[in-house]
């Protein structure tokens, strides 16, 4: 069980929670016999790389928290050091929720889900907007994509935890769809094309 995660999830209302439950000794003992988990490591940034998607969650100055979804190519949320990943911010429907919530309180929370794989990686820290810093924005910018970038916004790694699959349902993306039929659509074409030599024997 990861250290910094229990640290910062594990509050004096969730201990409570676990005390009366009969689940806080063990978590207790993981915790105290844990790895920090406070980097990004070789097999994390592998998988961030291939993601299209994550949830980001910030929390607005009245306390409720939000979660946004943010797409791109795979590759377009960056590992930038151990502690710090970064992507570019597209433009969207100019509400500019994560913005507002960054500026007055900068907990951060990613959940990076990979449905195909039924794995997901929580990862908690600060983020923060970055706007008029071109060699930054240039580095985060996905080539050939279209999409306008507003700002860079940088996430500073302070735990994370990786969760069991259960209950995780199996979904494939367009592209993934794409390629697991294009065997058998080459497979369909090549018997067609040998029944129709068939028929002309």
């Amino acid at each position: 069980m990861p250290r910094k995660f229990g640290e910062i999830a594990f509050t004096p209302e969730v201990k409570a929670a676990q005390e009366q439950r009969g689940s806080r000794q063990t978590y207790e003992r993981y915790i105290a016999n844990g790895s920090a988990n406070d980097t990004v490591t070789p097999k994390i940034a592998e998988f961030i790389a291939q993601l299209e998607g994550f949830y980001l969650g910030t929390v607005s100055s009245n306390g409720y928290p939000y979660i946004q979804f943010r797409g791109g190519p795979p590759g377009f949320l960056k590992v930038l050091d151990e502690k710090t990943l970064g992507f570019a911010d597209f433009s969207g429907n100019v509400q500019y929720i994560t913005v507002g919530n960054l500026s007055g309180n900068d907990r951060a929370f990613l959940f990076l889900m990979d449905y195909r794989h039924r794995k997901r990686i929580k990862i908690w820290g600060r983020a923060e907007y970055i706007e008029g810093e071109s060699n930054l924005l240039e580095q985060l910018r996905v080539p050939d994509y279209p999409a306008q970038v507003e700002r860079a916004i940088i996430f500073h790694v302070e735990a994370t935890s990786e969760n069991c699959p259960q209950h995780i349902p199996i979904r494939y993306s367009e592209t993934e769809v794409e390629a697991m039929m294009a065997p058998l659509k080459n497979r369909i074409v090549e018997l067609e094309q040998q029944l129709k030599q068939s028929a002309e024997c």
